[in-house]
């Protein structure tokens, strides 16, 4: 179990999206969506290329502003109170962006600072990563020498260094062999487990069928399908 702080008492759900639109020119990207993350609870994303899905997840980091709607994280507006929802979640994106010229345990603790997590807490915290992901061995390595699965290990824990109510992933396993997806697994069922929320971007079945609890189906950029896997089929 990683270290955390005293409980957060944040009396609302992970995600809500409201009214979403994200145009790209002429192109209109995300088309009115709406959709929640509720506490406990792990939701796939899924689609073909081109529904929507990383523009989504882009607009929910605050990475990207949308033309219309809102985005609420664990109660905090993304637009009216911006500091306070990127602090109350965490982002892997589906290329992992990390500091070639750090090592993996400098890169958690410059954004462990970021977050303003208490030293002590942050260094459990770090320790606890690297040794879950299997980075012990490359940690004090510069991240230029990494493979993409290892920077996809520290992608992983630099979103979970501050502990985060919401945890946004987009197409998770992309690099990562099997023991390493088993334990990305193991570590979003442990956040739902306590109360949290996770939001998953795929393009394959397979990986939604492996990490979600509810799935919505964007075409388009809307959605069009929405309950368990077992419902839909």
């Amino acid at each position: 179990m990683l270290p955390r702080e005293p409980a957060r008492v944040i009396a609302a759900p992970p995600l809500e999206v409201r009214g979403l639109t994200r145009r790209y020119g002429r192109s209109t990207a995300v088309d009115g969506l709406s959709l929640a993350v509720r506490e406990g609870e792990i939701v796939g994303f899924l689609g073909p290329n081109g529904a929507g899905k990383t523009t989504t997840l882009r607009c929910c980091a605050g990475l990207l502003r949308p033309d219309a709607g809102e985005i609420v994280v664990a109660g905090a507006s993304l637009l009216r109170e911006p500091l306070a929802a990127r602090a109350r979640l965490g982002l892997v994106p589906d290329q992992p962006f990390v500091y070639d010229r750090l090592t993996a345990r400098e890169f958690l603790d410059f954004v462990a600072a970021l977050y303003r997590v208490p030293e002590r807490i942050a260094d459990a915290r770090a320790a606890e990563l690297v040794d879950r992901l299997d980075l012990d061995g490359v940690a004090d390595d510069l991240v230029e020498t990494y493979s993409l699965g290892m920077r996809q290990k520290v992608s992983i824990a630099a979103a979970l260094i501050h502990d985060p109510p919401l945890f946004l992933l987009d197409e998770p396993l992309v690099g990562l062999d099997p023991q390493a997806a088993r334990t990305l697994k193991d570590l979003l069922r442990e956040r739902a487990a306590r109360g949290l929320g996770v939001f998953v971007s795929t393009h394959l079945l397979d990986v939604a069928e492996r990490l979600c609890d509810r799935v919505i189906v964007l075409h388009h950029g809307r959605a069009v399908a929405e309950g368990t896997l077992d419902a839909l089929r």
